[in-house]
């Protein structure tokens, strides 16, 4: 079983060992999409054929579409030319659940595979027609938020840039030049208000080519006209894990024979198959000026912009993101490794789950199109505990100072601003005081781990040097220069009445080898 003899013909073997193939006729869609395509992806990475491409499948599926997309990548190069040509731009989509089982999916909806790069002429070329042609209704990125960079080295190479920003613009500028059509600009990465990167990034190319009259100043109007081009903000939520040694098994118990894992130059760690936790979410501002393929077929939710921003900061500030800090604090100080066999944990699934459904619920932003209560539930029930999930709270203490004014300061300040009565918060308190205990860099047992990369950590741990992890009174007034800081906290936390709480569970923390167990259980049990 190999998905590049798919196309000879789909065997009896593949459906007998439960694999779904696509149900629709692969070379109709590819000669359509070649014709009059109307979507190009950029970014060929693992969450790309996991989720996007994956949506496509579904609604190519339904019967209701007929046209592919094609992917382009503008950074690792060899991800085309060792994960998608040699298969002929197929791939297996293996959905990990948390029941332990996997789906087995077939995705055949990416009907090119480009480099993104005046190097590579030939695909270079390609990608310049697809751009002039009418046809094209939107371009979209799973890139990271470093992608949407703009250097000012890479703006002074003028209409030959090496950044992917650069390239993207120097193709609107062939779509200008063909007849200034219009065109939507997606952004599906995970960051804020992704679509306002995008434009601020094409907008710095386009000004300084007109400045230099490489460009004229039409163009740079064409990338700023909402009328013509759009960049629509959205969320996106899916986690894509590396290729997992598990899942290897067991398609080669199958007889699949695809499942080299692939680990490019750049340290891409890519396959022929992608897995992915069965829970997404892909909100879509739905403001595009060309048309757009139907992805609400495949479950994409189509909003207006406020309702996607309510979204992310249900998400951010509430349903999964606090959740996620909290484990990893504790995580770290109680000796896990994974995320998975904390969700095991009483005191650790207890106290997340009192975060998100007693503490940080009174005050969640309700986009209306996802249910925060049912949103809580899918993390806690099914994304969290998923066995196959490698996630480790050493990952997700990265950078935490500059995570916790979002996830938990804003809880904060929305208390304060309803009015309602911070006294009720014990658990999130609890989460800060425990920030304190992991600055110090030994764990309940007494053992020294290194803190993950922070790029406070110098300046914090300081704070925290004096204090011992013994029982008896100690001086914990040093804390006041940690929890007075608004940048860490959103909040000075003395001022709204919660710093000396807040070290009072500090103290508790450091007294003596135990005192993180005890303290987490004595707080969760009665809250």
């Amino acid at each position: 079983m190999k998905l590049s003899d798919i196309k000879n013909g789909i065997t009896a073997e593949w459906k007998e060992k439960g694999y779904e193939m696509p149900a629709f006729d692969i070379d109709a869609v590819r000669a359509k999409t070649y014709e009059e395509p109307t979507w190009v992806h950029f970014g060929a990475g693992n969450i790309f054929r996991a989720f996007p491409a994956a949506v496509l499948q579904e609604t190519l599926d339904s019967g209701r579409y007929d046209r592919g997309v094609i992917v382009a990548e503008g950074f690792d190069y060899e991800i085309i030319d060792k994960a998608y040509r040699p298969y002929d731009n197929l791939s297996l989509l293996v959905v990990l659940q948390s029941d332990g089982s996997i789906r087995k999916k077939v995705v055949a909806s990416v009907t090119e595979s480009l480099k993104a790069d005046m190097a590579f002429a030939e695909d270079w070329s390609r990608l310049a027609a697809i751009f002039a042609n009418p046809s094209l209704q939107m371009i979209s990125f799973t890139i990271t938020e470093k992608g949407y960079a703009v250097s000012p080295a890479d703006l002074e190479k003028g209409l030959q840039p090496g950044l992917i920003m650069g390239k993207v613009t120097a193709l609107l500028l062939e779509r200008f030049k063909a007849g200034a059509y219009p065109l939507t600009v997606q952004s599906m990465d995970n960051c804020s208000h992704n679509g306002d990167k995008v434009k601020q990034a094409v907008v710095a190319y386009a000004k300084q080519w007109a400045e230099q009259g490489l460009v004229p100043e039409e163009f740079l109007a064409y990338v700023q006209d909402g009328a013509k081009i759009s960049y629509p903000w959205s969320m996106i939520d899916k986690i894509t894990p590396r290729p997992d040694a598990k899942v290897q098994e067991m398609l080669k118990a199958d007889g699949f024979e695809d499942t080299e894992t692939i680990i490019t130059e750049r340290r891409t760690y890519t396959a022929p198959f992608v897995n992915a936790e069965e829970t997404e979410y892909l909100v879509i501002e739905d403001q595009y000026t060309n048309g757009r393929p139907p992805l609400e077929l495949g479950g994409v939710l189509y909003t207006d912009q406020e309702t996607v921003d309510k979204v992310e900061r249900m998400k951010v500030c509430t349903c999964l993101n606090p959740l996620h800090t909290a484990m990893s604090i504790y995580g770290c100080l109680l000796g896990y490794d994974l995320i998975s066999a904390e969700m095991k944990d009483d005191d650790i699934r207890g106290l997340i789950t009192k975060i998100g459904y007693i503490e940080a619920m009174p005050v969640v932003v309700d986009p209306g199109v996802l249910k925060p209560a049912d949103f809580i539930a899918a993390v806690l029930e099914r994304r969290l505990p998923n066995p196959f999930m490698p996630d480790a709270p050493q990952r997700i203490a990265t950078d935490t100072s500059q995570k916790l004014p979002i996830r938990f300061g804003e809880t904060i300040k929305g208390y304060k601003k309803q009015g309602l009565n911070l006294d009720e918060l014990v658990l999130i308190p609890l989460v800060l005081a425990g920030y304190s205990r992991y600055l110090k860099g030994i764990d309940d047992e007494g053992n020294a781990f290194e803190p993950s990369p922070d790029p406070l950590l110098e300046e914090l741990q300081p704070i925290v040097a004096g204090l011992e992890i013994k029982e008896g009174a100690q001086d914990f007034s040093c804390l006041e220069k940690l929890y007075s800081r608004k940048d860490i906290f959103g909040v000075d936390l003395y001022e709204i009445g919660l710093g000396k709480r807040i070290e009072g569970m500090a103290a508790e923390l450091y007294s003596g080898i135990g005192a993180v167990r005890k303290t987490l259980h004595k707080y969760v049990e009665n809250r």
